[in-house]
């Protein structure tokens, strides 16, 4: 018994079995990877440092001279962008605007795609699987293909009912929560698939309905999925371009991704106000991500074993 005990011990934990992984491997291996790792930072290094540096010194040197003298670093670039207020078309309101479209986004297609795997995995209907197949077909539909059909039923939606719904930041949320509620659906799906039925049936005989089982139950527990999939939303349409630029391109309220587009038709003349746009655009991703990455790994993996 003692032997076969010594057989079947548990699996380590990933970071563990990666560290000594990593650990056995030759030296050289180990300095490939963070030469790989530097060469692949240097970009944002730069962009950072170029936040910092005065107007002045972009035509003298490179950015790289700074670490000879780290005291031309200054604020100053941040501080004359956020003087500038809530104004039309500046920084702080395509930042606002950005996280207006962004977080109802993110909390809406979380909500739906969970509460819909749910009813997917446990829920007792006709049509499951047909509707499991539409959605799995849906993810393979480009989102460039929908730019101008959407358009034409915002079109007629405004002529129904007289509501303006293109331009507006509204028609971005709608667009953005429709392409990815199929993504959230499936990754929601797998990860409830291994979810225990026992477990449910049990609240159903102590007469809980499928509300409390949702809350109480399911939604604890894929709590990881949930996270990763509001990691994903979250910078999906944090870093979107293209459907704010054809929806909300003319408008005078936009995103930061037009916002920094705009700049890069002078860009000889506001590097600083790009590098500095660009910064601030990398920073909230970054605290969203850190903020949930003990989640990350585990939703990423929902369903890949069973």
């Amino acid at each position: 018994m003692s032997a076969v005990a010594s057989t079947t011990r548990a699996p380590r934990p990933f970071g563990v079995r990666f560290g000594s992984f990593m650990r056995n491997q030759h030296p050289v291996l180990n300095i490939i990877l963070l030469l790989v790792a530097i060469f692949w930072l240097v970009p944002s290094v730069g962009l950072a440092v170029i936040s910092l540096r005065p107007e002045a010194d972009f035509t003298q040197s490179g950015w790289w001279t700074v670490l000879g003298t780290p005291s031309h670093l200054t604020f100053a670039n941040y501080q004359t962008l956020f003087a500038q207020g809530f104004k039309p078309g500046g920084l702080l309101d395509s930042l606002l605007t950005s996280i207006a479209i962004t977080i109802p986004t993110t909390v809406l297609v979380t909500a739906l795609s969970s509460s819909t795997a749910y009813s997917l995995v446990f829920g007792r209907w006709p049509g499951r699987d047909v509707a499991l197949l539409i959605i799995v077909g849906l993810l393979v539909v480009p989102l460039q293909m929908a730019l101008i059909p959407v358009d034409q039923i915002y079109n007629v939606v405004y002529s129904a009912t007289g509501v303006h719904i293109f331009g507006t930041v509204a028609g971005v949320v709608i667009f953005h929560v429709a392409f990815g509620l199929p993504f959230g659906i499936f990754l929601m799906r797998n990860f409830y698939m291994g979810i225990p039925r026992d477990l449910l049936e049990a609240g159903r005989i102590d007469g809980a309905g499928d509300w409390n089982l949702f809350r109480r139950v399911v939604l604890p527990i894929g709590l990881p999925a949930v996270a990763s999939l509001a990691i994903f939303q979250f910078i999906w349409v944090w870093n979107d371009l293209l459907v704010a630029l054809v929806f909300l391109g003319g408008s005078t309220h936009y995103p930061l991704t037009v916002f920094l587009l705009n700049q890069t038709r002078t860009f000889s003349a506001s590097y600083w106000v790009i590098s500095t746009g660009a910064m601030i655009s990398i920073v909230i991703p970054l605290i969203v991500f850190f903020s949930f990455q003990r989640y990350f790994v585990q939703g990423v993996l929902a369903g890949s074993v069973k």
